[in-house]
């Protein structure tokens, strides 16, 4: 069975990535590197791919930070480092619209019907395509706007994270011998993959692996990073 995973070098696509092979899937793996802050992320999925048994990964150029709106996206809007109320400006504009766009395009010139991503509605900074009313919906439009739909084979999107906390996901990745060392999740870390330790993503990080009571094997760039 042929799947595409959308795989971003992070600690919940790096878990999804692991869960996909372990259900024996034949992994093409995409990457996106749409304009964000920092390239390392994708540096650091080229890395953590050559550790694991994938036909292909695809690293795609899309710059959306000529659309902006986002402090991923827009360097002139800062990344909060403390919480903050409603969808924070970390969410990027119909990012997952537009990844899965992609990778449905992927999935169907590969003959395959499943597509998987690692949005989370649990410990998540409550981004409206990350729900799973959203993936049903997107689902429901796979099939619409395909010729493979069209004809009568549904797509698949996997989310085998959705409703797991984020120290479930640890563990989870532990079980399948996930190296979280290789990943990066942080929003703004520097140029050798250190994390800030203060961006709502970190935050979210580091309670997990002190929930999952899990070593964190996270670089942080400075030596304390949480009170």
């Amino acid at each position: 069975m042929n799947a595409v995973i959308l795989f971003s070098g992070g600690l919940d696509s790096t878990t999804t990535l692991a869960i996909a092979i372990h259900l024996g899937y034949e992994c093409y793996v995409m990457s996106l590197n749409y304009g964000q802050r920092h390239s390392v992320e994708v540096d650091a999925a080229k890395r953590i791919v050559d550790t694991l048994p994938v036909r292909e990964h695809k690293i795609m150029d899309l710059d959306l930070s000529q659309i902006g709106g986002s402090a991923l996206t827009d360097t002139t809007i800062a990344v909060p480092e403390s919480p903050t109320q409603g969808i924070p400006v970390t969410y990027v504009p119909a990012r997952n619209t537009i990844f899965l766009s992609l990778a449905l395009g992927w999935a169907e010139t590969l003959n395959a019907k499943d597509i998987f991503i690692g949005v989370n509605a649990v410990d998540y900074s409550g981004y409206p395509d990350c729900r799973p009313e959203y993936i049903h919906a997107y689902e429901e439009l796979a099939c619409l706007a395909t010729k493979t739909g069209i004809e009568g084979t549904p797509f698949k999107i996997h989310t085998p994270l959705i409703n797991l906390s984020k120290a479930d996901i640890i563990r989870k990745g532990v079980e399948l011998d996930v190296d979280y060392s290789l990943t990066v999740s942080c929003y703004q870390a520097d140029g050798n993959g250190y994390a800030c330790g203060k961006c709502e993503s970190c935050r979210f990080r580091k309670e997990g692996f002190l929930a999952a009571d899990i070593p964190d094997p996270t670089r942080y760039f400075q030596s304390e990073t949480f009170d």
